[in-house]
């Protein structure tokens, strides 16, 4: 399926973010997420990681307040416009193989997040950090990850595959962290061996 890089119905300024190339973040890690599992995009935007993971196959559910934003998703995903901020989490206690969350942070909506990824599922999480506001926007603290808080937001729920908190220069100057971690599945055990399963081999290389 290819999809459109100029959704209709958005403005220059949404049609710009739209356009905006997926994160590496998210295009390093999205392998890991199980062929053909569902995803839910948090705060998706005008959808460039919705583009993306519907191209490889997903089933994707997105959400996001700004219904403007999100209206040219409806014809390749579920989409959802609700306020995160202000009212109840859309997806009760539903669980997605796969959860992206780039450029956002609404700290008391953490554990839903994390609780939404299902057995087997990878949670790829990218967002600003503390001292962003010395080189640009956003700059209040509440919306800053301090250092290490989003290992103490995954473990000891998820297994930590990869993670950063550092200094980017592109695509432009900006203090970030960024996560990728799985919730594994029960071990099994092979019934005529009785050794454990061979361990999951996740790919760390781009």
């Amino acid at each position: 399926m290819t999809l459109p890089l100029h959704p209709p119905g958005l403005d220059a300024a949404d049609a710009r973010h739209a356009q905006l190339a997926p994160s590496p973040w998210v295009l390093r890690f999205a392998p890991l997420i199980a062929p053909a599992a569902p995803v839910l995009d948090v705060a998706c935007g005008s959808g460039r990681h919705v583009r993306l993971l519907v191209e490889r196959g997903h089933a994707v559910h997105a959400v996001d307040r700004d219904a403007r934003a999100v209206a040219p998703l409806q014809a390749i995903a579920q989409v959802r416009v609700a306020d995160l901020e202000a009212g109840d989490w859309p997806y009760a206690t539903q669980t997605f193989g796969g959860v992206i969350v780039t450029h956002y942070l609404w700290r008391a909506l953490l554990p839903r997040i994390v609780a939404a990824v299902a057995p087997g599922g990878v949670l790829i999480y990218e967002t600003f950090a503390l001292g962003n506001a010395s080189v640009g926007k956003p700059g209040n603290p509440d919306f800053l990850l301090r250092p290490g808080e989003l290992l103490d937001l995954v473990r000891p729920a998820l297994r930590v595959v990869a993670y950063e908190d550092g200094y980017v220069e592109a695509p432009r100057p900006a203090f970030v962290q960024r996560v990728c971690a799985v919730r594994e599945p029960m071990p099994t055990h092979h019934a005529e061996a009785g050794t454990a399963a061979l361990p999951a081999k996740y790919n760390l290389q781009a």
